[in-house]
């Protein structure tokens, strides 16, 4: 029989953590030929989250609690459900129940009939959601797709089946900085997509406010690009070129006298401020990736577990 592991990262979820369970645990039983778990990581939460996971890992055996020490992120969150993983799948999807548990059953079927390694979940519909952040989660996947070398699914989420191999691979990554639907692309293999309709938050606030969104976005931009420093790189080389001709431009004027060097304030001004943003903007970009690389090689542990239940 073939094993399901569904890995759900919380983080202040008390309102709706009973629902996603019962929706979840309904929907796992209608599976006869696969045995499954349910593996639940609280994120340092702040409210009753942890209190009431510890009830339902109480009253179900098959359903693992992972406590982190603190909020340590979505993205660590996941990645400690993945390196818990033994089972032969895994299902990743969030406890806010905006990603239906019903379409499980789908995405196995779909794994099975296109002998795919990853089913990630296109999202066809977002309720709930407002205009920008629509715009904005549009404009950034074909962003991102633009800036690397891998190309990743757009309008897709963490929301998404893995099988062993990809779990494997995926264990075997020490990076700290994780961006997870993008790492999944990297690894390989064969992904499908599966359409779907987001449905509304069920309970509570989102978790990615727009601070939250941005710093998402540059991980995935400084993790998966180095596009940025060429970029820097040639605004620097096309600093040096308006340098050179504007330097020949006032030697030679002032050696045949067709312009006047010392009346020009304003061309004086504007080279300064051209100058001082290109070295700016350099400096900025290197600082981003040296970052990147303080966090790596500090080589600290990416999230830290307090509790453990059922495991």
């Amino acid at each position: 029989m073939k094993t399901l592991n569904v890995i759900v990262p919380c983080y202040n979820e008390a309102l709706v953590i009973r629902e996603t369970y019962e929706r979840l645990s309904s929907v796992l039983k209608t599976m006869d030929d696969v045995e499954s778990t349910i593996t639940f990581i609280n994120d340092g939460s702040g409210d009753e989250t942890l209190d009431i996971l510890r009830e339902i890992g109480e009253k179900d055996a098959s359903v693992g609690i992972i406590g982190f020490s603190r909020n340590f992120g979505h993205q660590a969150a996941v990645t400690a459900g993945i390196n818990h993983c033994t089972a032969d799948m895994a299902v990743i999807i969030d406890a806010d129940l905006q990603d239906p548990p019903e379409i499980i059953p789908d995405l196995i079927r779909c794994k099975e009939e296109q002998e795919a390694n990853v089913v990630y979940c296109v999202r066809r519909k977002r309720e709930g959601e407002g205009l920008f952040k629509k715009l904005s989660a549009n404009l950034f996947y074909r962003l991102l797709n633009a800036l690397t070398e891998v190309k990743f699914p757009v309008d897709t989420g963490d929301f998404r089946l893995i099988d062993a191999y990809v779990i494997r691979e995926f264990n075997r990554l020490n990076e700290r900085g994780k961006y997870i639907r993008g790492l999944i692309s990297w690894i390989g293999f064969r992904q499908v997509p599966f359409y779907y309709e987001r449905h509304a938050r069920f309970a509570g606030e989102t978790k990615y406010p727009l601070k939250r969104m941005i710093k998402f976005a540059m991980t995935a931009l400084l993790y998966f690009s180095k596009k940025p420093l060429q970029v820097a790189l040639t605004l620097g080389v096309l600093a040096i070129l308006v340098g050179l001709v504007l330097a020949c431009w006032y030697f030679f004027g002032k050696l045949f006298g067709f312009t006047h060097a010392e009346s020009g304030f304003t061309s004086t001004m504007i080279l300064i401020i051209f100058f001082g943003g290109v070295q700016l903007l350099t400096i900025g970009a290197l600082g981003q990736y040296i970052g990147v690389l303080f966090d790596e090689i500090k080589g600290r542990p990416e999230y830290i577990i307090k509790d453990r239940i059922n495991f």
